[in-house]
Parts: C-alpha cells; sequence; structure tokens
C-alpha cells in the first residue's frame, strides 16, 4: 500500500489549497450575512454562485465521480486528500465544486444505473449545478437502520407507477434549487427480503408530493445539505421510465450509493478535525488564563497531542479504505467502509468536543463554527446507518473466522 500523493492529486491540492484561502474561507462571513437576512432558513447564500463559477473555470468541478465521461475521472485514493481539504469549510465548499451530499449519490445512482434518457434529463443538468436533488430513503414509522423495512409503496398502474408513504430525514428536499427526489420503496411485499425494494425518479412538483416541513439537526437547518424534510407521497404517478434499473434493484442500488457516501463523509470528516485542531491550538496560543496562554496547561497539550493522534489514525485508515476500494472493489473493502464510519466521526466529535471546551463560552456560540461543526460530526453517527448496526455488522464478519 502506498498512500503518496501522485502528481496528478498534488497538482489538484495546490489549486484547491489556494482556491480555499482566495475565495472560499474569505466568503464565509459573506455567506453568513447573506443567511442570516434571507427570508427562507433553507436558502443558498448568492456568494455560492460566484464561487461555482470560479470552481469551474479553474477545473475544480464534480472531482468526487471517478467516471471519466462525466465527473474528474479522479480514484478514491485521489479524491480522499481533496474531499479532506473541503472539509475545511463544509458549508461552502463541497457545493462550491459540485460535490456536495445527496448530490454526488444521487449522481452516482444516475451515472451507474440510469438509462440514458435519465441521464439526459436528470444527471447533465446535476453535473452542471443547474438544479439539485434528494434523496428519500427513511421513514419515520419503521426503523430505518433496516432499509428492508421500508413501508412506502411502489405500485405498477399500466405505463405508471403510483407512490404512497410518508419519508422523512429526506436529504436535499428543502433546497430551492432541489428539482428531483430519488423515492426507494416497495414494488412486491412478498418477494425475497432484499429484492422488494425498487428506486423511482420523482419531479419535485408531480401531483401529490407534498413536503410537509423541514427537520432542524440540533437546532441548525443544516442548509449545506439542502436541509432535510418529511415528505407525503399521497396516489403520486410517475411514468413508468422514471424507474431506475428494474423491480427488485433497489436495496442493491441503495448499497452501491451508499458505499461511496459513508467514505466521502469521512473524508471530509478529517478536514472538519483539522480545522478544529487548528482552531484549538490557536486559542490555546492566544488565550491567557490565571497568568499564562491555555497553551502552557498541561491539560490542554494533552487534547492537542491526543488529537494529532486521533486524526492520523482516522486518516490513514481512510486512505487504506479508499485504496481498497480503488483496487478490491466496495465488496472487499466493506469492513474498512464500516470501520471508517464507525471510527472518523467519533474522533471529529472527540477533537470538537476539546476545542469547544478550549473556546470556553464562546466555543457553544455563533462566534466560531465549533458548535455547527459538532452537530454534523454527531449527526454522522446516525446518517448512513447508526454505529451500533456498523458494529454489529463488523462483528459477525470477524467471528466468521471463528465459527
Amino acid at each position: 500500500m502506498d498512500f503518496g500523493y501522485d502528481a496528478t492529486t498534488e497538482d489538484l491540492r495546490a489549486r484547491l489549497l489556494r482556491f480555499m484561502d482566495e475565495f472560499v474561507h474569505p466568503a464565509e462571513p459573506v455567506a453568513a450575512a447573506q443567511l442570516a437576512d434571507a427570508a427562507d432558513p433553507w436558502a443558498r447564500p448568492a456568494v455560492l454562485a460566484d464561487l461555482k463559477a470560479e470552481a469551474r473555470r479553474q477545473g475544480l468541478w464534480n472531482l468526487f465521480l471517478p467516471d471519466p465521461e462525466h465527473g474528474g475521472g479522479l480514484t478514491n485514493l485521489q479524491y480522499a486528500p481533496l474531499a479532506e481539504i473541503t472539509g475545511r469549510s463544509p458549508h461552502l465548499a463541497p457545493e462550491a465544486l459540485n460535490c456536495a451530499a445527496p448530490d454526488t449519490g444521487n449522481m452516482e445512482v444516475l451515472a451507474m444505473f440510469g438509462t440514458e434518457e435519465q441521464k439526459r434529463r436528470w444527471l447533465r443538468p446535476l453535473l452542471d449545478g443547474e438544479i439539485r436533488s434528494a434523496f428519500c430513503m427513511t421513514e419515520p414509522d419503521v426503523a430505518s437502520s433496516d432499509a428492508t423495512t421500508i413501508a412506502t409503496r411502489i405500485e405498477r398502474d399500466g405505463d405508471h407507477y403510483v407512490i404512497n408513504g410518508r419519508k422523512w430525514w429526506s436529504s436535499g428536499a428543502m433546497n430551492p434549487e432541489c428539482a428531483v427526489f430519488i423515492v426507494m420503496g416497495k414494488t412486491d411485499p412478498d418477494a425475497e427480503r432484499h429484492r422488494q425494494q425498487a428506486m423511482m425518479l420523482v419531479p419535485r412538483d408531480t401531483p401529490g408530493v407534498r413536503v410537509e416541513r423541514g427537520m432542524h439537526v440540533f437546532g441548525y437547518t443544516d442548509a449545506a445539505h439542502g436541509g432535510h424534510a418529511e415528505i407525503v407521497f399521497e396516489d403520486v404517478r410517475v411514468p413508468a421510465e422514471n424507474l431506475i434499473g428494474g423491480e427488485g434493484e433497489g436495496f442493491a442500488i441503495a448499497q452501491a450509493r451508499l458505499g461511496p457516501g459513508r467514505i466521502h463523509h469521512c473524508m471530509r470528516l478529517i478536514g472538519i478535525a483539522e480545522r478544529a485542531l487548528e482552531l484549538m491550538c490557536r486559542r490555546a496560543v492566544a488565550r491567557v488564563a490565571f497568568g499564562k496562554p491555555l497553551a502552557h496547561q498541561g491539560v490542554v497539550q494533552e487534547w492537542i497531542a491526543e488529537s494529532r493522534v486521533r486524526v492520523e489514525q482516522a486518516r490513514l485508515l481512510v486512505l487504506k479504505t479508499a485504496w481498497l476500494m480503488d483496487t478490491v472493489g466496495n465488496k472487499g473493502a466493506h469492513t474498512e467502509i464500516q470501520a471508517i464510519k464507525i471510527g472518523t466521526p467519533l474522533m471529529a466529535e472527540w477533537v470538537l468536543d476539546k476545542a469547544i471546551q478550549a473556546h470556553g463560552a464562546g466555543g457553544v456560540s455563533q462566534d466560531y463554527p465549533l458548535a455547527d461543526l459538532w452537530a454534523q460530526a454527531r449527526t454522522l453517527r446516525l446518517a448512513d446507518g447508526p454505529d451500533e448496526v456498523h458494529r454489529m455488522s463488523l462483528a459477525k464478519r470477524e467471528l466468521r473466522k471463528y465459527l
């Protein structure tokens, strides 16, 4: 295993770091002011349009998609350090590069499983940043950590499918630019457990689609992920050609989508943790308490040292996972994907907690990004499967060697 950055990665890292310093970080206070004045709490700041235009001009666009026909053509190992950099400004940088969830996962689904017409109508505008999308999988009335329990029905009726059900935490659905939902439901409840589901493309303006409310995340709108909505689908009719793949293929498509999504989250979490560590160090040097800087306090030094150890450990495991996904595929990297999904949010949450503590009351305020970043890290212990499910699956895989 060689995790050294190749020439392509080094070039993109240098360009992306300049882009962050020259455009993204200066835009952060501008975006905050624009959002504070916005009437819609889920609106995206106007400055993002400028960032997107500049990212496209610099060739920093769609880097996440390994398919060279549609995306940057990078491997997971090449993309990992780039996604990490964007994690330092998670509200602006991923979207500025058109590398923000849930659109990334939805574009991957369309690129892998979409028909040519589906790609023309939905993938191309998503790749061009003209529209946004949402992913509707989680439901309030079932344990969505077990996707086979999904209750939303997708029933064939002639040349159409009819959808009935209720979704929540539908990421992306509150974004004013969201034009299409990918909805997961059951086409055949009597089929084998993992062959009951399907995925449908549902235009947002389809009759019968009712966005009931936006969900808050620890009090935040999480607008950077397009917001999360509770949505009712009542006798929603969509053409049969909107089916992605085929009936019974929804669960497999979801698994194909979630593998890259999980590692992308972990890549960005490394960047979040690095920013938290930087803020903690700057605070420790500048803040004087009881006659000396916090940096001279042994407990603060311990936090900083432990943070560096934890960040490096997580980064190495994420890079190993990316390398395995490139060399043996997502199934071959299944253990490592689960391991990073368990460990990386916990790492970032720990580092952020110490950075918050070092900032005192300021750490939980809007004057620093730490509280918001902590909420993101904590949320990712639930998103794409809770810790406990991944631990259970990982333990079974380990025990299999001894049974």
